[in-house]
């Protein structure tokens, strides 16, 4: 394990000490009263001392306080394709991104309430703004994908220790992992799988090119929200930096991301797996013998299984027919719903506060981010 103290999660036997760390820091004791505010901090406090395992922590901790958040901020998390995979396999998930926390916590919701273990899950160290957020997620199986400004050396360094601990994972310990398909979220919504990280998990691997991605089970998973709570701060930042190019965001804004992801409301939420995707890895084995190629048509195939398996909801229509100028879908939605997302859109815009705020520029980006995931499915898209 010394090879990865600086990135892996927690074991079990580091729970109890790294608790106690946690619940002697304010800020993270006020979180509690925000995560489980129907049993006071002290009664709180002694109970999470008790806590032996990752696994105790998870059940009788945090899946009550995600079941109220499913019961409270959307309107139901469903989780579908289980029957496509062996629950008794590991696998790696790799996931379109939209939000920075919710999206791998609703994931494992969806796990425990189908009696499946829980994954793995790779963070950016950008969202590791204070201490006990690192203790925190590295004790809900979480491992850190350690960022920033580095030399060439020390990049290709990280990432075959990072390469490594996930073929660990999933080979030796026998642990799903789940990975988004590019570092930060796609804030258009138009999802595309970064060659980086692929090349990246290949690194850990001493076979051929079939047997190194095959023993991962890669298998893709589409995220689909019927809103998203953070699309204006998405918008903002789209405008942020085409006025500024240097612009780059601070870690009160990763913050803000959180807090409002959180508390937002989201509608309908679907996660959506077809098994994995050994067959195709096979089929560009011996379709070509240059990597280039053959990392390039496995980013594409994991970026069809995601399109395809996308929830298309009627926001997604009207925002194409909005952002198209175009009736296309209009037998799908009534004349209240467009007008309804249309003033959502605006209300949303409403809370975006900017110097020489652009409101067409602005719309455009709001539409864009719920149109093109239709526009993907569709197969429109300039980029493919």
């Amino acid at each position: 394990m010394n090879n990865f103290d600086d990135i892996r999660f927690y074991s079990d036997a580091e729970v109890p000490e790294i608790m106690k760390r946690m619940l002697d820091n304010e800020q993270f004791v006020n979180l509690l009263g925000m995560l489980v505010p129907q049993i006071p901090n002290d009664i709180l406090k002694q109970q999470l001392l008790t806590v032996k395992s990752i696994d105790e922590f998870q059940k009788h901790f945090m899946y009550p306080f995600l079941k109220d958040l499913e019961a409270k901020k959307t309107n139901g998390v469903d989780f579908f394709g289980i029957e496509t995979i062996d629950r008794d396999k590991p696998y790696l998930y790799i996931s379109n991104h939209r939000d920075i926390t919710i999206d791998s916590v609703f994931l494992c919701l969806s796990m425990l309430k189908n009696e499946m273990k829980t994954v793995g899950i790779a963070i950016g160290d950008n969202l590791l703004i204070y201490p006990w957020i690192e203790n925190f997620v590295r004790i809900n199986q979480a491992f850190i994908v350690r960022r920033g400004q580095k030399s060439l050396h020390q990049v290709l360094e990280d990432s075959q220790t990072l390469s490594a601990y996930i073929r660990k994972l999933i080979k030796d310990d026998q642990r799903s992992i789940w990975i988004a398909q590019r570092e930060g979220r796609s804030k258009d919504s138009n999802d595309r799988t970064q060659e980086a990280l692929l090349k990246m998990l290949a690194y850990g691997g001493e076979k051929d090119f079939f047997e190194n991605f095959s023993e991962l089970n890669i298998c893709p998973l589409a995220i689909s929200y019927e809103y998203d709570p953070t699309d204006y701060l998405k918008a903002k930042e789209f405008q942020l930096k085409r006025d500024n190019p240097e612009y780059k965001k601070q870690p009160k804004d990763d913050l803000e991301n959180m807090q409002v992801g959180i508390t937002g409301f989201r509608g309908k939420v679907d996660y959506r797996i077809s098994g994995d995707i050994n067959a195709e890895v096979r089929e560009i084995a011996e379709k070509t013998s240059v990597r280039k190629e053959r990392i390039n048509l496995l980013a594409k195939a994991v970026d069809k299984k995601i399109y395809s398996n996308y929830t298309i909801f009627n926001v997604n229509k009207i925002a194409y027919d909005l952002l198209k100028n175009e009736k296309r879908f209009a037998h799908d939605y009534t004349d209240v719903e467009r007008s309804d997302f249309e003033n959502y859109v605006s209300k949303q815009i409403a809370k975006i506060e900017i110097t020489d705020k652009d409101l067409n520029f602005l719309r455009i980006k709001m539409l864009e981010m719920y149109a093109n995931p239709l526009i993907n499915q569709l197969g429109e898209s300039i980029f493919n």
